[in-house]
């Protein structure tokens, strides 16, 4: 249709005789430009509009669907959001939980080594405590027996002659108990 409007313009021209400027008014063209603007009209609203249209909402509906799919992704991010803080806060009072305890553990651990290592130094002192009384025990034995022969044998030089060992020791030692007894 649009090659009809120079042929238009030329037999408009030819029955004026002059050539019409940009600014003249010619009311041939305008009836034609309107008869032309409607029928393009009516060829596009028959064909066009209803395919423009139904593109027009199908674009309209997928924005819709892709704005309540990112909505959904975005409520399901929070929820995913919220539940991670959780479960990182749950598993930070877990391993606190875990430190106390363990800090517990090696303090009963160290309470109890150090109550052994007192039971043992304990039992060590009070072996060598029995070591030295018996060791002691064992010297004054010692000593008493040299001290009988020492005065045994100075009573003997005393009196001349050799006493009767065995008798002799009995009667120091009565003596000595007594001794012994009254201090």
């Amino acid at each position: 249709m649009s090659p009809l409007l120079p042929v238009l313009a030329a037999i408009q021209e030819a029955e004026h005789g002059a050539s019409a400027g940009p600014f003249a008014v010619n009311p041939g063209l305008i009836i034609w430009t309107w008869i032309v603007f409607i029928a393009l009209f009516l060829v596009l609203r028959r064909y066009a509009w209803p395919q423009i249209l139904k593109a027009t909402e199908q674009r309209e509906q997928k924005i819709a669907d892709q704005l309540s799919q990112a909505e959904k992704m975005n409520t399901e991010a929070r929820t995913l959001l919220e539940e991670q803080k959780k479960l990182t806060a749950e598993a930070r009072n877990a391993a606190q939980t875990m430190l106390a305890e363990a800090k517990a553990v090696m303090e009963k651990e160290r309470a109890a080594a150090i109550e052994k290592t007192k039971a043992e130094q304990e039992a060590l002192l009070e072996r060598a405590r029995r070591e030295i009384v018996a060791e002691q025990e064992k010297a004054i034995a010692e000593l008493r027996r040299e001290a009988i022969d020492l005065a045994l044998g100075a009573a003997g030089r005393v009196i001349g002659q050799r006493l009767d060992a065995d008798q002799d020791r009995k009667i120091v030692m009565d003596y000595l108990s007594k001794v012994e007894t009254t201090h």
